[in-house]
């Protein structure tokens, strides 16, 4: 399927004339990371800020079969719903990563979620969840995935796997962990059947609170589902920066908010929808 996507020509707003949250002192090497027209946690008032939901999904041989075949059905479902996500002065687009023996971009680029179109995958070879670590670090930036001339919302990462990696994924979160973007997104993890490993996704997202698990079709249906929209959601509100005190919360603090609400909501979700089905890991 061919895709024709705009680019943005449009010059950069000129800076909104109020009082900035000071970002954390980084390295120079960090400053294109963080070349953020706003804060990177949206928290001053803007006309269109821009959201980018990253999908990193696990299409190695074991996903094969049921597991790929009901991942693929259900994120055609779930695209409609995640149009609805945001307020009117929201973009949302979508990018989606897939990674066995090495990675490939589903698209060139973020795709509007309105024009989104979801290409079904298929599964074979190895799992280089390393090398896909790296690569989503490299993209993270205004210099790639994320140069949308509008304000930003933080981006919404979802990790989706079936096992344990084959490469060196320690190595490649570390390089993951150096990216701003990264910091300051909101993160969540599936784990999918019974090999896949959530103390290892937790190192992922920072928080058991943020990784579910699917042993059944009807599960990971409905983990997808409330884990996408929840994440959207919350990654598209502003937050305030100023405690009931009226004091000034950093940064760190108002991700940390999000990241927060993000675990509580995605657990309550998660335990109203508990299911008694039979693992699909005999079948899958």
């Amino acid at each position: 399927m061919s895709k024709k996507n705009k680019p943005a020509n449009s010059a950069p707003k000129p800076p909104v004339q109020e009082q900035q949250t000071k970002l954390p002192e980084l390295p120079e090497d960090d400053f294109d990371m963080l070349d953020f027209d706003d804060d990177p946690l949206s928290a001053t008032g803007v006309s269109r800020k821009s959201l980018v939901i990253f999908f990193l999904i696990d299409t190695s041989g074991s996903m094969k079969g049921t597991k790929m075949g009901e991942l693929n059905t259900v994120m055609e479902e779930l695209i409609p719903e995640i149009r609805r996500v945001g307020e009117a002065d929201t973009e949302v687009k979508i990018a989606v990563l897939t990674f066995s023996t090495g990675v490939k971009w589903m698209y060139a680029e973020p795709i509007a979620i309105e024009e989104f179109e979801w290409q079904r995958l298929t599964a074979s070879g190895v799992t280089s969840m390393g090398e896909a670590f790296k690569e989503l670090s490299m993209r993270m930036s205004r210099n790639s995935f994320l140069n949308s001339p509008s304000l930003s919302f933080a981006p919404v990462i979802f990790l989706m796997t079936d096992g344990y990696p084959s490469d060196d994924y320690k190595e490649g979160l570390e390089a993951l962990s150096s990216n701003s973007w990264y910091k300051f997104g909101l993160k969540a993890a599936l784990g999918i059947g019974n090999e896949a490993n959530d103390d290892m996704l937790a190192e992922f997202t920072g928080s058991k609170d943020t990784v579910v698990h699917a042993y059944s079709g009807n599960q990971l249906a409905q983990m997808i589902k409330i884990v996408a929209v929840t994440a959207s959601q919350i990654g598209s509100k502003s937050m305030t920066l100023a405690d009931q005190n009226e004091q000034e919360l950093s940064d760190e603090d108002v991700y940390a908010s999000k990241q927060k609400m993000l675990g509580q909501q995605i657990q309550e979700l998660v335990s109203k929808n508990e299911s008694d089905d039979v693992s699909f890991d005999s079948g899958w």
